[in-house]
């Protein structure tokens, strides 16, 4: 914990960091929407990604540097600390919806679609022949046949990696409790190498499931909500990796302290949330 100070709370002197952040984010999603459209738009993707970076860099390093100089006390540790539960809370309502649409999809549209329910007559007027059955590419079989992914395969594995690797960010979390560095940093790099190695067997599930499964995002309702839910949460994990090489960083330059660690939990929150969240793919994605 940070040294107790009820007296003060520091406020920071104005900054560009928020404003270069703005304009590296508006442009990145510019030319996003210019290549998702057939347009040309690689040049204004790469340069608000550099933006971004330089801001990122930037605006942490002041963060960084301001603790390390005992800027902050205890009120600043509280105020973070809630400020990091708001944002997995809000992360818990932004999967909470693609869930929620899964949901919708299975056990309420694609049923109705296939007769069920008290209108059981309406589906003639929409398309008297589909079948409701999941996985589902929709009437007309939408984007061609398609087979769905393999629960026991990549899925797998990729849990095991996941969840191993909550085990290792606890291991380390104890470590730095316990003022064991050399356990601290091991820890850590077991971990930044099990996100890193999931996100490489993500990627290479996408491509078996591109070009060897025809399971594509416009493979209707069922390939646009197992890309949604697992691309989000692989954008995650690959932030929440970031996150904690940033933090293996600091910990090797000796930053951090028994009661002084609150970058390093809020990584670890993160980095178990991700790992809940994927329980929840794994079970309802890929298994029922």
């Amino acid at each position: 914990m940070a040294k107790p100070d009820h007296g003060h709370y520091y406020v920071p002197e104005g900054t560009y960091w928020p404003i270069l952040g703005s304009i590296g984010l508006i442009t990145l999603v510019v030319g996003f929407i210019y290549i998702l459209n057939g347009g040309s738009g690689t040049v204004l993707m790469l340069a608000g990604t550099a933006v971004m970076i330089v801001m990122l860099f930037g605006w942490f390093g002041e963060v960084i540097r301001e603790n390390e100089s005992s800027t902050y006390h205890a009120w600043e540790d509280k105020s973070f600390r809630l400020g990091m539960v708001w944002f997995i809370f809000s992360e818990v309502m932004f999967f909470a919806a693609f869930f929620g649409a899964l949901f919708y999809a299975r056990v309420l549209s694609v049923p109705w679609l296939g007769g069920s329910g008290e209108e059981a007559d309406t589906h003639t007027l929409l398309w008297n022949s589909f079948q409701a059955m999941w996985p589902s590419n929709g009437p007309a079989d939408v984007g061609g046949k398609f087979e769905p992914m393999n629960t026991w395969g990549l899925p797998a594995l990729n849990t095991v990696i996941l969840l191993s690797s909550a085990g290792t960010v606890t291991w380390a979390h104890h470590a730095l409790k316990r003022g064991n560095r050399r356990n601290l940093i091991t820890g850590l790099a077991i971990t930044v190498f099990l996100g890193f190695l999931f996100v490489g067997l993500q990627a290479m599930e996408y491509y078996h499931a591109y070009h060897e499964l025809n399971l594509t995002l416009g493979s209707g309702i069922y390939g646009s909500t197992f890309f949604m839910l697992t691309g989000f949460h692989g954008l995650h994990v690959t932030l929440g990796a970031i996150m904690l090489t940033v933090i293996l960083f600091r910990c090797i330059k000796g930053h951090f302290t028994p009661d002084n660690h609150f970058a390093f939990e809020a990584a670890a929150w993160y980095w178990h949330f991700v790992d809940v969240v994927w329980l929840g793919l794994f079970v309802f994605v890929y298994w029922l």
